[in-house]
């Protein structure tokens, strides 16, 4: 695995932006998140559902002078602008695929890269720091993510490169899974409520803003709290790299108790977030892909729930 400080390319990501001056009001009415909630110095991550509450896409967003941009699976970002197209065509509102017009580069242990560049990023999650066009954004864990626009790729690459090791896209993906930061793929659109990954303990879902795209289904689950399935971390002793979407069995059940969302390979093995029943949990017997398939571990994840405090974004 990377060392603790080190830097590589989001190439797993692309960019979706929406722009124009309906771009928030417009936004506001798909998102789970608040965009009120954002400014020049403040992030989120945020979800879009169906109106079933099943999550489309997730993404974390941060503005920019003329509307929004939002980082999410690149699997993604077509079926996202063409389904919100329907409705941005009633809105002063243009979207686009910018993922040619952003390079987007993850730092782990990378401060003293940013101070460098202009970069004074808060500590605090969510926290943005700008400086030249380029965008600085903290996550949950401490790393950090630097946007940049595409014609500063190989300089900034070469800045990096000065200072941290570059490391393959596993050893982000696998911080990404000891954080407990699950996010929706191509091959798992449609299959859990925000609420199955967690997202409302990281600030991916407000209860206050009114309306949205699913927010009935949504509110309802948090509010009255029948929530059988959520976000787990767990471990396999061998390096064989689940795909996102393959089942989770337990002899607590006959079928399915779960669905692999995120996995990444580690020192001893493979770290993974997968979405459980609670019963197969508490009964700690969980296996891959079939009844009789690899035994499966669980671990803490960095955060605990709070419904209470939850509700209050």
């Amino acid at each position: 695995m990377a060392e603790t400080a080190f830097f590589c390319t989001l190439s797993h990501e692309g960019i979706l932006a929406v722009r124009g001056a309906d771009a928030s009001k417009f936004l506001q009415g798909q998102l789970t998140c608040n965009l009120n909630y954002l400014s020049e110095s403040r992030c989120s991550l945020g979800a879009r559902c169906t109106p079933k509450g099943r999550m489309l896409s997730s993404f974390r967003i941060v503005s920019v002078a003329d509307g929004f941009l939002l980082a999410m699976a690149n699997e993604l970002i077509e079926p996202q602008l063409a389904d919100l197209q329907k409705y941005a065509a009633f809105s002063k509102s243009k979207l686009g695929d910018e993922r040619d017009a952003w390079v987007r580069f993850g730092l782990s242990g990378g401060d003293g890269v940013l101070v460098s560049l202009g970069l004074d990023l808060a500590q605090e999650a969510d926290s943005v720091a700008r400086a030249n066009d380029l965008l600085a954004l903290r996550l949950s864990d401490g790393r950090s993510e630097l946007w940049a626009p595409a014609s500063e790729a190989e300089t900034l690459r070469a800045r990096l490169a000065a200072q941290l090791s570059e490391a393959p896209l596993n050893a982000w993906m696998l911080a990404q899974v000891r954080a407990g930061v699950a996010q929706v793929l191509g091959a798992t659109r449609e299959l859990f409520i925000p609420q199955m990954l967690n997202l409302q303990a990281l600030g991916a879902v407000s209860f206050k803003k009114g309306c949205y795209t699913g927010q009935e289904i949504v509110a309802r689950m948090q509010y009255l709290g029948k929530l059988k399935r959520r976000l787990y971390r767990l471990a396999l002793a061998d390096d064989g790299l689940p795909e996102p979407s393959v089942e989770l069995f337990s002899p607590v059940h006959n079928s399915g108790v779960g669905e692999v969302v995120l996995a990444a390979r580690s020192d001893s093995g493979v770290e993974l977030l997968a979405v459980l029943q609670e019963d197969a949990v508490n009964d700690g017997r969980i296996r891959l892909g079939a009844p009789e398939g690899r035994p499966l571990t669980l671990l803490d994840l960095p955060y605990g729930l709070d419904a209470d405090r939850e509700i209050q974004r």
